[in-house]
């Protein structure tokens, strides 16, 4: 499978340049997909190494030929004890395009999509136990309402729990098609495809635990990271933002920075981006998922 069919990269060049690549150096691209970011790093690589990590068996059609180049099956929250394995216990540069995968949208089976009927899946990792479908028709109340809530950020969240839990006693959950029809009166009117994309987003993150793998992930890389090593991420939505920004800006995911004696900033990532990088409108129009995407990039501060 191609990886202009699987997944088209975004901000490609701004990734790749926000890493500082050094051709001899150490680098991971969490999330490799369709292979098109780790392909460009390959690229300014001389003497140096790439290891890239994703959890979905798809992925592994487009491992490249190269003995630069090592694929690990496994989630990147475990990216420190998976890299120990290899011996590398500091990196250059940690690369993460968060997120779900256009071809992982685009699979019918695989339930991520209001566009096709198919079962009410959302895992990334199809061996993993747990699934949309049970999410649905197993949870409390109050559960259904903190991920509706909290992870999809919909507005009438309490009361979509309580009719997901009235109905689901009648006519349990199957299908994205019916669950999509079911969501039909409670999406604002002229607002429904984004509804359905808020209320399947907050099934999708608790399903893959997304949040709390970012946390692992993004505490292991500063852990991993050498003195200016480069840490590189794009998200899509602002809960992910959120987070990679206060690590970035503040060392920790909530609370102010810490400060020593004489006032300096205790953090262990120093931002090197102002702000977050956005795609141009070129980018945009060629390839829509590029719209809510934002880039960070910081270096690991100290000697």
């Amino acid at each position: 499978m191609t990886e202009s069919v699987y997944h088209i990269p975004v901000m490609l060049d701004q990734c790749t340049e926000g890493l500082a690549i050094n051709p001899n150096g150490v680098y991971v691209d969490v999330t490799f997909g369709g292979g098109g970011h780790s392909r460009e790093i390959l690229k300014k690589l001389d003497q140096g190494h790439l290891y890239a990590f994703d959890q979905d068996a798809d992925a592994v059609a487009n491992v490249p030929t190269d003995d630069r180049f090592t694929l690990i099956e496994a989630n990147f929250r475990d990216i420190r004890r998976y890299l120990r394995l290899y011996g590398v216990k500091q990196v250059d540069g940690i690369l993460a395009d968060l997120g779900i995968s256009s071809h992982q949208i685009d699979e019918p089976s695989r339930g991520f999509s209001t566009r096709f009927s198919g079962s009410l899946d959302m895992r990334m990792n199809q061996s993993a136990p747990l699934t949309a479908k049970e999410v649905l028709n197993t949870y409390e109340e109050s559960r259904l309402h903190r991920v509706l809530g909290m992870y999809g950020e919909v507005k009438n969240a309490k009361t979509l729990a309580q009719a997901i839990v009235s109905e689901r006693a009648a006519r349990p959950f199957d299908t994205t098609e019916g669950f999509t029809a079911f969501l039909k009166k409670f999406a604002p009117r002229g607002k429904e495809y984004k509804y359905y994309a808020q209320v399947f987003q907050g099934l999708r993150i608790e399903v893959n635990d997304e949040m709390g793998a970012l946390e692992e992930m993004l505490l292991s890389a500063v852990e991993l990271l050498k003195p200016e090593g480069r840490l590189v991420v794009m998200s899509y939505h602002s809960l992910e933002d959120r987070l990679v920004k206060n690590l970035m800006t503040k060392g920790r995911f909530q609370g102010e920075v810490e400060k020593d004696f004489y006032g300096n900033l205790l953090r262990p990532l120093e931002p090197v981006s102002r702000g977050a990088i956005v795609a141009d409108e070129v980018e945009v129009t060629s390839n829509p998922r590029a719209r809510s995407a934002k880039l960070r990039i910081a270096k690991k501060t100290g000697k």
